[in-house]
């Protein structure tokens, strides 16, 4: 159990952190919620009402699908473009899928390598791109999600005015849904420009997120 709890540490904090972090916006989200329908002459929910509702579902969802966002784009680009003088980037002249001989596939594989990457065709194709594939796959469902909740809690509030509801195309066409989708994209773009450009410069003494403290501020792709 120590050996498992010691590999598998940075896995585990940040497993205890999100579900820590969601408990909290449960409970802070619920009396919120709770605090807006008694101001409006509305019934309060419970905590097991609120979770369960689309409310919660779409506040939740909202962020996740701009973090699989973040990350599938980020995968992607770092394929074919570079950042000369961050560890977030591959070294200029690396652009591209590299070749099998780089990526230890086929032919060049390792004894150790997994078994999709010892062999040719389709499935080493979709080995290959599962990383990005699944980020991606991770990311429509969650934006999924997010319209599918958004809509049932968009309209939960129109039936209220005496407004019509509107339908699952008109609403992912709707400022309410871009609102917040965007104001969630630009932070997270907004992140990530920061920690590729600050890294060229800045430094985190024994991170891999990070160059060596007296590394070059040019030299690009390797790590603390």
């Amino acid at each position: 159990m120590r050996s498992f709890l010691k590999d598998n540490a940075l896995s585990l904090f940040f497993l205890v952190l999100f579900l820590l972090a969601l408990a909290g916006q449960s409970v802070a989200g619920n009396a919120d919620y709770n605090e807006r329908q008694v101001a409006e002459g509305g019934a309060a929910l419970s905590w097991a009402e609120y979770v369960t509702s689309s409310d919660f579902a779409v506040d939740v969802a909202e962020n996740w699908q701009s973090e699989y966002l973040q990350f599938l784009l980020f995968i992607m680009a770092t394929v074919w473009w570079v950042q000369r003088g961050s560890p977030e980037s591959k070294e200029p002249g690396k652009e591209g899928t590299e070749s099998d001989s780089d990526q230890q596939v086929g032919r060049h594989s390792e004894p150790d390598s997994p078994a999709w990457a010892k062999t040719t065709g389709l499935r080493l194709k979709l080995y290959s791109n599962s990383l990005g594939m699944t980020m991606g796959l991770i990311f429509l469902l969650s934006w999924l999600a997010q319209s599918l909740a958004g809509r049932a809690a968009y309209n939960a509030e129109q039936l209220a005015r005496l407004q019509d509801p509107l339908s699952w195309w008109e609403y992912v066409g709707s400022a309410d849904f871009w609102n917040r989708t965007l104001q969630n994209w630009q932070s997270e773009f907004l992140a990530v420009l920061s920690m590729v450009v600050l890294s060229v410069y800045l430094r985190q003494r024994g991170s891999p997120e990070s160059k060596p403290v007296g590394a070059a501020h040019k030299a690009t792709g390797v790590e603390g």
